[in-house]
């Protein structure tokens, strides 16, 4: 059987544990920091709050760790309402946003890391890029090759119900992130939301264009991809 490992360069060092906060209800938090302008390893920082002292959330602890401990631990975030997406990551092994995930939900030491598979920018904050870049490919926007209309395109009621389910995703790209043939096949594979995407054009009157910008031999390789890991429905915080 082969074995790999990782470069020595890559791999998780332990790192600093910062000096617990007195309190009742203490909770430690194991988080990944990597800063690849400083040329070290990543590392586990742990920190231990009190929960009585911050919000329920993750990202209330992230944000108190930063406020009040430690400065310099960086990730993304925003709306802290669930809408934005910005503070995708995977907590305990599980990827989701930040803002909408309950601490009181995961057990034990709570450890934190950057979605996976995806090249890390610094700590917490993912390299989009690539992915926003495949999002590209398919041209989400409204498109169509009928005439402009005077105002604006009008949508009745049953057509925006043929919508619900298809237009949901906030763009956090957990389940990219949590999609094993997106790891092996990101060149090729553009990950399970840009895959269904084309659905949305199909039903939308609005855009009738959308599905004609994808070539149907390549959805039925996302498709046969996307098949084999129905599992990542639960990866989904929004839709």
């Amino acid at each position: 059987m082969a074995e790999f490992s990782l470069p020595k360069n890559s791999r998780i060092t332990r790192g600093r544990d910062w000096k617990p906060e007195p309190g009742d209800r203490l909770r430690t938090f194991r988080i990944y920091r990597y800063d690849p302008e400083s040329g070290a390893n990543p590392r586990w920082d742990r920190y231990t709050i009190d929960l009585d002292k911050t919000g329920p959330m993750v990202l209330d602890a992230l944000i108190k760790i930063k406020n009040e401990i430690d400065p310099t631990l960086t990730f993304r975030r925003s709306c802290r309402e669930g809408i934005c997406g910005s503070c995708a990551m995977n907590m305990q092994g599980t990827n989701s946003l930040a803002c909408t995930t309950p601490i009181e939900d995961l057990k034990g030491e709570v450890q934190i890391t950057p979605l996976p598979h995806m090249e890390v920018v610094k700590d917490l904050v993912p390299d989009l890029t690539h992915a926003y870049a495949q999002y590209a490919l398919i041209q989400p926007w409204l498109k169509t090759s009928s005439p402009p209309p005077s105002r604006e395109r009008l949508q009745s009621p049953d057509d925006r119900a043929k919508l619900d389910g298809l237009y949901e995703c906030i763009l956090c790209f957990c389940c990219s992130a949590g999609c094993p043939s997106y790891w092996w096949n990101a060149d090729r594979y553009l990950g399970p939301y840009p895959s269904g995407a084309p659905d949305l054009g199909r039903h939308d009157q609005r855009r009738r264009a959308l599905h004609l910008r994808y070539d149907p031999a390549d959805r039925d390789r996302e498709e046969l991809h996307h098949h084999r890991f129905l599992a990542l429905v639960g990866g989904a915080p929004v839709g």
